[in-house]
């Protein structure tokens, strides 16, 4: 039998001892390494390569959100799963954003932990059943901007994403493009406001969900 890879990233060591004794009892995991901080998870999700990374969110040096975007960069198969307590429309769409498959509270029972683990690792995605409203009315929701054409980028602000996506600053944006860094700032929220995010971390991670740009 094929073992599911797990790496678990929690900041408290008490829980984490607490989530690999519950796991290592089912025989089809395998918990190949641990980690405090989100840091440090995006290195040893680097030299271990996990199937799941099971995620805590608010974490020293570095949160669960960051740390997600970051290996996604450069492990893009490895799947995640949060298991957090907080329940917060902010953390649980930041999450989904960054690309988790899986969302749970602690309180979770242990079927449910072990469910979730199977079914994101079969290309499934999981969510705890009392998030489900919220995320079908976000939605609802972006899918109404959609239609109304609230989310249409225009060619000047898919110009400026795709240096955003590249790392360029403000002030090289606007030297490459022949225009005033106020005028690239202007560009900037505009973008944030269409895409409903609220950094460039997170306008560039779902303009490359949803295609708009490309690496």
């Amino acid at each position: 039998m094929e073992q599911i890879k797990i790496l678990v990233v929690d900041d408290h060591e008490v829980v984490r001892d607490g989530i690999v004794g519950n796991l290592v009892r089912q025989p089809d995991f395998a918990i190949i390494g641990q980690a405090s901080n989100g840091l440090e998870a995006v290195q040893r999700a680097s030299e271990l390569s996990p199937d799941i990374i099971l995620m805590d969110l608010r974490m020293p040096e570095l949160d669960g959100v960051e740390a997600m975007i970051r290996i996604k960069q450069t492990n893009p198969e490895i799947k995640f799963i949060v298991f957090t307590t907080y329940s917060d429309d902010d953390y649980l769409f930041a999450a989904i954003k960054a690309g988790a498959k899986g969302y749970l509270l602690k309180d979770a029972p242990r079927e449910e932990l072990f469910k979730a683990i199977r079914a994101v690792s079969q290309g499934e995605s999981l969510i705890q059943p009392v998030f489900t409203t919220k995320v079908l009315d976000k939605l609802a929701s972006e899918l109404s901007r959609k239609s109304t054409g609230m989310d249409a980028l225009s060619d000047r602000e898919i110009e400026v994403l795709d240096l955003m996506a590249k790392g360029v600053s403000n002030k090289d944006i606007a030297d490459q493009l022949s225009i005033t860094q106020s005028t690239v700032k202007t560009h900037v929220t505009s973008i944030f406001q269409k895409l409903n995010v609220t950094t460039r971390t997170e306008a560039v991670t779902t303009a490359l969900k949803r295609g708009i740009i490309q690496l």
